[in-house]
């Protein structure tokens, strides 16, 4: 049996756009905008961009992905860096993804507006769904490292295209700023109709799991690694059907675990929890969605059949409409057909 059921989609809920921006990409709008980066070819930039060894922290991957966003210096760099992300998942073999951005975050270095952020991103993927033929929608990040009044900010930004988004994330430094200060944050942007996944349980306790959704009313969670701490919060999480969005090799580079024998992806799925295997951040982190299923994965413990009933479940917790998932199905097996 092979790592990835070729008669079902192969599928990415959690995947951050600033993670996903080619390295040759950022050469080149760096030379473009007159950019200075630590190096000015690939193998003297790649150990200041992408990840090789362990980080010590959350916030120190991150700052890996600050410095690729530094060189989108306009709107034309953001769509072309959304349509690219598209594109690579496409290579990968991927037949749907979930994107997820934040606005400010990206916005920040250069000054842009966010909401024009926002509309690039927008444009990018449109564009990507027309040529390329993709499925993909849009989660849009509030980011809480900057707090409460920049997230009302972004979500704000966000609210200008709500009709393209197709979800709320919460993301960021998740120990300094924790989920009880952006409640009301949650509360408008469900108001919107918009699905909602929290990134919880990475760099905090089980409580932060449990705290996004009892308070913040998620329906998925990025990462929840610390969840397995709490068994009754398993049982909760079974019971309200939450979808829980593995990253293996992320949560290393993170030293969220030690390494994959550790990961509790297994134990979630043997306790029938709808655990799914993502790639967060793909050009910070080298790898790809192949990797993750074919060498993460079983590294991390799972059998063969627990990483088809991941790729299974990445289905049933997607952000999409039961008649899509029926069509995402019949397309995917069709395909292996011919």
């Amino acid at each position: 049996m092979q790592p990835v059921d070729p008669n079902f989609p192969l599928i990415d809920l959690h995947r951050h756009i600033e993670g996903s921006i080619r390295i040759d990409t950022i050469l080149d709008l760096a030379k473009q905008h007159n950019i200075q980066l630590p190096a000015d070819d690939i193998p003297n930039l790649r150990p200041h961009i992408q990840v090789i060894e362990p980080q010590p922290g959350v916030m120190a991957f991150i700052g890996k992905i600050e410095l690729a966003v530094r060189v989108l210096a306009d709107y034309a760099a953001c769509q072309r860096v959304a349509f690219e992300s598209v594109e690579d998942a496409k290579a990968e073999g991927l037949d749907y993804l979930e994107l997820r951005f934040s606005p400010y975050f990206i916005a920040e270095a250069n000054d842009l507006d966010p909401v024009r952020v926002v509309e690039s991103v927008i444009e990018g993927i449109v564009a990507a769904r027309r040529d390329i033929g993709m499925r993909v929608n849009l989660i849009g990040i509030i980011s809480r490292t900057y707090g409460t009044e920049i997230a009302r900010r972004e979500l704000a930004a966000l609210l200008e295209w709500k009709d393209q988004i197709a979800a709320i994330d919460l993301a960021g430094d998740e120990a300094a700023f924790p989920g009880e200060l952006f409640v009301d944050h949650l509360n408008i942007a469900r108001d919107a109709g918009w699905r909602v996944t929290i990134h919880a349980g990475e760099s905090s306790g089980p409580a932060s799991v449990r705290q996004a959704i009892q308070d913040l009313g998620a329906d998925r969670i990025g990462h929840a690694v610390s969840a397995v701490e709490d068994p009754l919060l398993m049982e909760l999480m079974a019971d309200k059907g939450i979808g829980i969005e593995a990253n293996l090799t992320s949560n290393i580079q993170t030293s969220t675990v030690p390494e994959y024998s550790s990961h509790p992806l297994r134990q979630f799925l043997e306790f029938g929890l709808f655990g799914t295997i993502n790639t967060d951040d793909p050009k910070i982190s080298r790898i790809d969605i192949k990797y993750e299923y074919e060498v993460a994965a079983p590294a991390a413990g799972l059998s063969i059949d627990q990483i088809h009933q991941a790729q299974r479940n990445a289905l049933q917790v997607a952000f999409l409409s039961e008649q899509e998932k029926e069509r995402l199905l019949k397309q995917s097996s069709k395909g292996n057909e011919s």
